[in-house]
């Protein structure tokens, strides 16, 4: 059985002009373009496969309920986008039809510093919304990589890591509740039972946690309230230098497991992270020749506390061969964490050539007991890549220590690679998506989960998912099926459409 998904018309377009002034909405060739990718390697030989037919930009709830009752009724796919920023495809319109942008409804909707809480629209980033909060004293502590450009949408879209979660906790930990519109054009808010503000129920089912990491398919999200944290006093970020990344590897769970309520974060550097991070002057400092693994902490908390902790941080680094990396690379690393997100837009290759590259993250969630098999193993893939193809490169592994409010348990593990996406064609783009698979694979036979943070929506992983989850995956479609009986939001990711028994396509 075939379905058709309408393309959008005078009809939808009169529609659309109807809730939102004209220049809210576009059809503009370009404006449709930049909407279609992330900066995530794309194909972009078959861009036109993509390409949404339009873009609408609401600045309110009473707006994106309109817009969803007109798709639904006119059965054109919705995709809604926060930044753009994410390393999926969570925002690629993989059906076309209307792309909902969400970066104007930016709007802060109330303070409420006596219940620690702040409810904002979700366009807003986390940096211009911690601008705002600072001369209260308090601060919004999700901190990803993206932090300057990514929207506060895209994050609860994805389930979103924060760099700081070890002792502040993640997107999810974050929001205390939000409110959304699903496909029938019904808002409703979800949290801890009922209350906007409460932080803990037992009435019935927790379905805040429903609507973060969904990636569109189940709603768009209008407002969030947030969790506030008082600005710490002190932050101390320190790098310490191992000469072997076994020793490294050892002294990570010395410090995570070391019971500091200050450590908001704790990072392991592979061999060939350090290596690459070498050979790219714009994106490494210095370091000694027989550096093979790095450890970064970072504390945070009051200026007394930071201080007992730096000791025992210091302790743990001088019992286990660590070497401190010193106060201007430790603070200067760690205060661009958020700068290097745009580094990659290039690369430079072990030959020294410097070429346009895009940045490829390939994220899982792996247990520390497996973290050196996995590495191994994702090396190997990666290299075997890079072998039948030159404009693939390995840009090494982070590891993210990710247990919330506590260091030690599971890792956000990384590989870097870099692609020139431009000369992507069938071939190529079938051998990164193998590849990707097959580092999804190693992930599951390791007990490990196949994306930490970003969601697993891209070619290669996403067919996996199923495997992953078990009849969980069945329990996901039932719930897409019955929140979008007529499959509008978002559409093909998830691989979804399955649940539809349906082979869903774009009428032309």
């Amino acid at each position: 059985m075939t379905t058709s998904y309408t393309r959008v018309d005078d009809i939808v377009l009169n529609d659309l002009r109807k809730v939102l002034s004209a220049e809210r909405v576009t059809d503009a060739p370009q404006a449709r373009f930049q909407r279609t990718i992330v900066p995530a390697p794309f194909p972009i030989h078959r861009i036109k496969d993509y390409m949404p037919d339009l873009v609408v930009f609401p600045e309110t709830r009473e707006e994106v309920v309109e817009i969803v009752k007109i798709a639904n009724e006119h059965n054109v796919p919705i995709v809604p986008r926060g930044g753009g920023t994410g390393l999926t495809d969570g925002a690629v319109p993989l059906r076309r039809g209307i792309i909902v942008d969400m970066k104007r409804m930016k709007k802060i909707i109330e303070l409420d510093l006596e219940n620690r809480t702040v409810t904002v629209q979700p366009g807003i980033n986390m940096l211009k919304l911690n601008e705002y909060l600072a001369p209260y004293g308090v601060f919004y502590p999700d901190d990803p990589a993206s932090y300057p450009v990514a929207t506060l949408s895209g994050r609860v879209g994805t389930g979103g890591l924060s760099l700081i979660g070890a002792r502040y906790g993640h997107t999810r930990d974050l929001v205390v509740s939000l409110e959304v519109v699903v496909a029938n054009g019904e808002v409703v808010r979800v949290g801890e039972g009922g209350g906007k503000k409460t932080r803990k129920s037992s009435s019935g089912y927790r379905l805040k946690d429903l609507f973060i990491g969904h990636q569109g398919t189940l709603g768009i999200t209008t407002e969030v309230t947030l969790e506030l944290v008082k600005l710490p006093e002190a932050v101390f970020p320190a790098f310490f230098m191992y000469d072997d990344f076994q020793t490294a590897y050892k002294a990570l769970k010395e410090f995570t497991e070391c019971g500091l309520a200050t450590m908001a974060s704790c990072i392991l550097f592979d061999e060939r992270k350090i290596a690459y991070l070498r050979r790219d002057d714009e994106a490494w400092i210095p370091a000694p020749e027989w550096l093979d693994g790095i450890i970064c902490v970072c504390l945070y908390g009051y200026e007394d506390e930071v201080e007992v902790g730096k000791r025992r941080i210091m302790e743990i680094a001088a019992r286990t061969g660590g070497v401190y990396a010193g106060e201007e690379i430790s603070e200067g690393d760690w205060a661009s964490r958020h700068d290097r997100y745009a580094t990659p837009l290039h690369g430079r290759k072990k030959d020294g050539q410097v070429v346009r590259m895009s940045w490829h993250c390939e994220d899982a969630s792996i247990t520390y007991s497996e973290l050196l098999a996995v590495k191994d193993k994702w090396h190997k893939v990666v290299d075997d890549l890079i072998e039948k193809y030159d404009i693939f490169d390995n840009w090494g592994i982070f590891m993210y220590a990710q247990n919330p409010f506590r260091g030690y348990g599971d890792y956000l593990m990384e590989i870097d690679v870099g692609i020139q996406d431009q000369k992507l064609d069938d071939e190529t783009w079938k051998a990164w998506s193998d590849a990707k698979k097959e580092i999804s694979r190693i992930a599951l036979e390791h007990g490990g989960s196949m994306s930490s943070c970003h969601g697993s929506t891209r070619d290669g992983e996403v067919e996996l998912i199923a495997d992953e989850l078990g009849y969980g995956y069945e329990i996901m479609k039932m719930i897409k099926r019955n929140l979008d009986p007529n499959n509008i939001m978002n559409p093909g990711k998830y691989l979804l459409d399955c649940a539809y028994d349906i082979e869903s396509e774009a009428k032309v």
